[in-house]
């Protein structure tokens, strides 16, 4: 059984989070190919095996997904694609969902480069903010960003994050291990939700 704040389809004014599907594949792969290059210095990678761990290969789109659905049905991710103006354009996904005394989670995200700067991510992120605020009870979300991803980090900076500092060689990015800032928020910081804040602050809707 899904828990109750999962499936769940949150809009807002063009910009629509919606559960990732199997039939995506073809969108999704699309998108992907045409951002190669722009996404590839951000991207997760696979570090060499270790003599006592398992060997780890990327998975297939399918796999991906059966892997996302496993994870979303336990409580522990929600994995959302965005669609702009009813075209897919990227992805977010709320994973790391921890319950008791930390009550937390983190968001990751990539954007098509066609619609970047156009509001889109911020609205993505604000809204996954929200809905974990105040539809799931969590206090603190995460994200973590390498230094040199500018896009990424105004994205957060818009938002109203707070940088926390560095953790050194945090995560398997473009085949070696890097440096990641963490930028973060809790429910007490936004008590009238992170869309409302980026409403005010953003100069026009989304276009």
């Amino acid at each position: 059984m899904n828990p109750p704040y999962w499936p769940v389809e949150l809009r807002e004014g063009d910009v629509l989070l919606r559960p990732i599907r199997m039939r995506d594949q073809r969108a999704w792969r699309e998108v992907n190919r045409r951002n190669r290059d722009w996404l590839r210095p951000w991207e997760a990678t696979i570090p060499p095996p270790t003599p006592f761990g398992p060997v780890i290969h990327r998975p297939t789109y399918r796999q991906m997904v059966r892997h996302l659905h496993k994870e979303a049905g336990a409580g522990r991710m929600m994995p959302f694609v965005i669609e702009y103006r009813g075209r897919l354009v990227g992805q977010l996904t709320v994973a790391g969902i921890t319950w008791g005394s930390m009550c937390s989670a983190h968001i990751g995200y990539w954007v098509d480069q066609d619609v970047a700067g156009r509001g889109v991510m911020p609205t993505a992120v604000a809204a996954a903010v929200d809905h974990c605020f105040r539809g799931l009870g969590l206090h603190r979300i995460e994200v973590c960003i390498r230094p040199e991803n500018g896009p990424s980090r105004r994205v957060v900076e818009k938002l109203g994050f707070r940088e926390e500092g560095v953790r050194p060689r945090y995560l398997h990015i473009d085949g070696a291990w890097r440096d990641h800032l963490v930028f973060a928020l809790t429910a007490e910081e936004v008590p009238d939700g992170v869309l409302r804040r980026w409403r005010r602050a953003r100069p026009h809707p989304t276009a």
